[in-house]
């Protein structure tokens, strides 16, 4: 193998390392009947004039498997934070108990749990196209290096390479795709 031409295979690692933590983080926004502070992440609320995510005003707990607690630090956000979580599209119906917003997550029905379930399986698909992207785009690095004097063996490594990266990265997503499932799925 020649050392003059090279593919940045950690290039391609890392881009579909973020990938993979792309999906982490969509699966983690799922509700799946059991409580996490990474549900209310994504929630906005008016503060100060501008928008702002709901844990910089306040501390997000989860005190038992099926609450999150909310703690606002200012009395005149609580309103404000109620309604963004209110208009979020949780599902969830706060509670208010002075400035502690009290969330407190219904079991899911099992129609909701399968709908869930192919929603989980749509994210991993999105993570696997993005990985193939990133493979396609190692292959044509290759392709590129061929025509400017790459031999044919180095091509063969370097695919051979390229393609082995792939396919680890995809079984990682379909293992975090089955671990997701059954998470939806325990009731």
């Amino acid at each position: 193998m020649s050392d003059e031409i090279e593919i940045d295979t950690d290039d391609l690692e890392r881009r579909m390392k973020g990938a993979m933590e792309s999906l982490r983080h969509e699966f983690a926004s799922l509700r799946t009947g059991r409580a996490s502070a990474s549900m209310v992440e994504p929630i906005m609320v008016d503060a100060y004039g501008s928008p702002t995510p709901i844990n910089q005003i306040g501390t997000v707990n989860v005190p038992e498997p099926r609450m999150v607690t909310i703690n606002i630090w200012d009395k005149g956000l609580v309103g404000k934070a109620e309604k963004a979580i209110r208009e979020s599209g949780l599902g969830i119906n706060p509670q208010l108990n002075g400035t502690i917003i009290m969330l407190p997550i219904p079991e899911l029905n099992e129609e909701r749990r399968r709908e869930l379930t192919r929603v989980a399986a749509q994210y991993a698909e999105h993570a696997r196209v993005a990985i193939r992207n990133v493979r396609r785009d190692g292959m044509d690095q290759i392709k590129k290096a061929k025509s400017s004097g790459m031999s044919e063996d180095d091509q063969k490594f370097w695919e051979g390479a390229v393609q082995e990266l792939t396919d680890k990265m995809i079984a990682s997503v379909d293992q975090a795709l089955e671990a997701k499932q059954a998470e939806i799925m325990q009731v």
